[in-house]
């Protein structure tokens, strides 16, 4: 006799497989940085952000509100930011996303892209400010970079839901 699950209106926990999809999109996502690319301005965003929040957007209960602090520390060890940069300014994207939902309704699309693009925004600048001296000139490639991630969000909506419609039929 198994035991009694504690929500009965809870939808049933997908297998180990599906589950496990969002974080390996994610973690691809941030081993993305690691791609020999010859280029004097680092201009590749952050794809692996870019995943987490579409997942976080798109597929609310994908991802549980903790995973953002070991995605983040994975991605701080494979791009060589600060230790616990990416654990901090994650973290913080889920509350303020969790926040945001709380407060509205309803969401579309275009609400959900222009949460992608502030926490996006956010992210770098915080990266930004805890992993480069003040005094440095790096705020044109880091909006570049930035612009880019924003405008990869939609692609990368196209991709989750994509995952997300075949997760559900495993």
């Amino acid at each position: 006799m198994s035991a009694a699950p504690l929500d009965p209106l809870a939808p049933p926990r997908p297998p180990v497989r599906a589950r496990a999809l969002p974080w390996a999109t994610v973690l691809i996502g941030s081993l993305a940085t690691i791609v020999p690319v010859i280029a004097t301005v680092p201009l590749l965003p952050p794809l692996g952000l870019v995943m987490l929040l579409t997942w976080r957007l798109l597929a609310r209960f994908a991802l549980r509100p903790w995973a953002a602090a070991p995605l983040g520390f994975f991605d701080d060890l494979v791009s060589g930011q600060p230790l616990g940069s990416a654990v901090l300014l994650w973290s913080g994207c889920f509350l303020a996303i969790d926040l945001i939902e709380r407060r509205m309704m309803f969401r579309d699309f275009w609400q959900d892209w222009l949460i992608a693009s502030a926490a996006i925004f956010c992210c770098v600048a915080g990266g930004r400010v805890l992993a480069v001296p003040l005094g440095a000139q790096v705020d044109a490639p880091l909006l570049v970079q930035a612009a880019a991630a924003i405008l990869l969000f939609p692609i990368a909506a196209r991709l989750v839901a994509w995952i997300d419609r075949k997760r559900g039929h495993a």
